[in-house]
C-alpha cells in the first residue's frame, strides 16, 4: 500500500502530530475549565446600597443590602437587585472572556464559541455579538 518508507514515516509523523495536538488541547481544556469554575462576579449599585456576587454559572452566590435599603420602596430595592446582578454576571462575562482569549487566543473558533456561550447563558436579552452573525 505504501509506496515507500519515506511516506510510511511522514504518515506516522503526521498521525503523532495529530495525537500531540488533540492531547495539549484537553490539557488546555481541563486548564480552562478549572479557571473558570473558581470565578465569580461582583457588582454594585451606583449607591452602594446593593452588592451581589454570582457564582461562575451566573447564579446569585451572595447578596449584601445596606441598612440604607430600608428607607426606600421595596420596589427599588428589587430593581437595584436586578439591575446589580447583572452588572455582576457582566463582570463574570468579563472574566471568561479574558482567561479563554489568554488560554486559547483571540482567532481561536473554540474560544469565541465558549464566549458566546456564556453571553447568551448571562445576558440573553443582549443577543448575539457581531461575530455571531
Amino acid at each position: 500500500m505504501w509506496a515507500d518508507e519515506a511516506a510510511l514515516d511522514a504518515t506516522a509523523r503526521r498521525i503523532d502530530d495529530w495525537e500531540s495536538s488533540i492531547a495539549e488541547r484537553a490539557t488546555q481544556a481541563r486548564t480552562l475549565s478549572a479557571q473558570i469554575e473558581v470565578l465569580t462576579g461582583n457588582g454594585r449599585s451606583p449607591d452602594r446600597l446593593v452588592e451581589v456576587t454570582v457564582d461562575s454559572a451566573g447564579l446569585l452566590a451572595d447578596l449584601r443590602l445596606d441598612e440604607r435599603t430600608r428607607q426606600q420602596s421595596a420596589t427599588l430595592t428589587a430593581r437595584q437587585i436586578l439591575q446589580t446582578t447583572l452588572a455582576a454576571r457582566h463582570d463574570l462575562l468579563r472574566q471568561v472572556t479574558e482567561i479563554t482569549t489568554q488560554a486559547l487566543g483571540t482567532g481561536d473558533p473554540t474560544a469565541a464559541a465558549l464566549v458566546a456561550s456564556y453571553r447568551r447563558r448571562l445576558d440573553p436579552d443582549q443577543g448575539p455579538s457581531d461575530a455571531d452573525r
